[in-house]
């Protein structure tokens, strides 16, 4: 019509709320006129009729393909193969599958290439003015190739752009997104003079793929049900939803229950949206620290989800990408930085971009005498760098008793890695996972009985989290530095034994028939 189209649409409910329900207990005087009201299919059959188009012969004809039409498709539905979704997928996603056990992928970019995508991102026009800051930060990653010292930022623009490169196409959305809510991202810059707008991975390569960066409004639950739509009509390009905090996801709750969680399950539609949800503890009150971890591992089962709380830039530059370099799709959930943005030790080597690959789990490897380690902290996410520095603090031989190691992808669990981790530890029967969170939020109680199945025989398994509690976190300042300090002394103290906080449960000891008894948990 080649203008905007307003339709004026009534209807009514010939039933009630299904074909069972007896709408006149409260509805009576209504109903009875809908009761006697002509439906709409009979009223234009009979305009139809009436014009000469069809006779009642043909529309009887008509009525009778659709329904043996409809009868077909039911009967193919109810059929074993319907039923446990093993046929292919079709259309859009020819070509893809179902996931098995394999869900590794090869991520890997030549530093070659990853130098060429860092120097075009830094490029731009003559004629643009951008901000002084911007322009240092541009020119700063391209030293820190030359450094071999890679932040965050800069390895989530090498994740992207070496998507693009390849001619895959990438989108991101959300609150603040082309700036970064952190500043730390910049993919869309503004002239200073002009206001005009220049997305340097936009001009990366003549044949790269589309990049769409877009600032949606502060309605989480009407943007994270777009995109999560998007991701189920077109599978091939990156699609990444960020929150201006991971707090903020809670106003999409029912997208994320009702589709990103369930919806293979319950109709077979694959999704391969990625979340950015900026967690961690710095002080900031309860609606700006807290992605609410525990509520979508409460929803993780029989391989739906992946949920990460990464800790290098190369972790996620990883993680993005296998979502595209693997022949299936799944939603993943990333608890993103914070304070992390720009730590640092939160850097990443070039050769973990051109020759590594995920990893689920990370070893400590500061630890030069595995046999003297009697201790091992168990930790996802920031957190593990607030450990480690704490850790320096200690004496030689109080440092040499305790091994720190990152569980990156807590859904789904990383038994197996755990395990051979854990052996590499001969003495160590203190096992304590360490969370920033109260011990009633964050991994603690997903993770526990699949941690407990992982533990050496006669380890035991204690718990370091903040009290309790009805809310994720303090808003004053000073409580928040006097609970961390008080989680360090606990997971750190020699003399500290492994345990629970009030509220979240005993220690536990497990021997290796009881982990045999307890089974495998998917």
């Amino acid at each position: 019509f080649h203008r905007d189209v307003f339709v004026d649409l009534v209807c009514y409910r010939r039933h009630g709320h299904n074909e069972l329900d007896d709408p006149t207990f409260t509805q009576p005087v209504m109903y009875a006129k809908i009761e006697h009201h002509l439906p709409a299919s009979r009223a234009y059959a009979a305009k139809l009729e009436t014009e000469g188009v069809v006779d009642a012969g043909e529309r009887e004809r008509m009525e009778a393909a659709i329904a043996a039409r409809l009868q077909v498709a039911h009967r193919r539905a109810r059929t074993p193969e319907r039923a446990n979704g093993a046929l292919p997928p079709r259309g859009m996603w020819k070509g893809l599958e179902w996931a098995g056990e394999d869900w590794s992928a090869d991520t890997r970019v030549p530093e070659s290439t990853l130098r060429a995508i860092a120097q075009s991102a830094a490029r731009l026009p003559g004629t643009f003015h951008p901000h002084p800051k911007v322009a240092k930060l541009l020119e700063g990653r391209i030293q820190m190739l030359e450094e071999d010292r890679i932040d965050w930022g800069c390895g989530e623009m090498l994740a992207l752009g070496s998507l693009l490169v390849e001619g895959r196409r990438v989108r991101l959305s959300g609150q603040d997104t082309g700036r970064g809510t952190f500043s730390h991202r910049h993919a869309v810059l503004h002239d200073i003079r002009s206001g005009e707008r220049y997305t340097p991975l936009q001009h990366l390569a003549p044949d790269q793929g589309s990049f769409e960066v877009l600032d949606t409004p502060l309605c989480e639950a009407a943007a994270l049900g777009f995109e999560y739509g998007y991701t189920t009509a077109d599978p091939h390009p990156l699609v990444v939803w960020e929150a201006q905090f991971g707090d903020f996801a809670n106003v999409a709750q029912v997208y994320i229950d009702q589709f990103l969680a369930s919806a293979e399950s319950k109709w077979r539609r694959m999704s391969g949206i990625t979340l950015l949800l900026p967690h961690g503890y710095e002080g900031q009150g309860p609606e700006h620290s807290s992605a609410r971890l525990e509520r979508f591992l409460e929803l993780c089962a029989d391989g739906n989800l992946q949920v990460c709380n990464l800790t290098t830039p190369a972790q996620l530059f990883h993680a993005l990408r296998r979502q595209l370099h693997r022949g299936f799709r799944k939603p993943l959930v990333i608890a993103s930085p914070k304070s992390l943005l720009r730590h640092r030790l939160a850097v990443s080597k070039l050769a973990d971009f051109s020759h590594g690959a995920f990893q689920a789990t990370l070893d400590d490897d500061t630890i030069g005498d595995p046999a003297a380690v009697s201790r091992v902290l168990l930790v996802s996410g920031k957190f593990h760098y607030t450990l480690i520095e704490a850790r320096e603090k200690l004496s030689p031989a109080d440092r040499r008793r305790s091994a720190v190691v990152r569980i990156e992808q807590l859904y789904p669990f990383p038994r197996t890695e755990l395990e051979r981790i854990l052996s590499r530890f001969p003495a160590a029967r203190d096992i304590r996972w360490v969370q920033e969170e109260p011990a009633n939020m964050g991994a603690w109680r997903h993770l526990r009985h699949r941690l407990e199945e992982a533990l050496p025989q006669g380890a035991m398994l204690g718990v370091v989290a903040r009290q309790a509690a009805p809310t994720p976190a303090t808003g004053y300042y000073p409580k928040h530095v006097e609970q961390e300090n008080a989680l360090l002394d606990q997971a750190l103290n020699p003399g500290a034994a492994p345990g629970a906080p009030r509220g979240s449960g005993p220690r536990v000891r497990r021997s290796g028939a009881a982990r045999a008894a307890a089974g495998r948990h998917p």
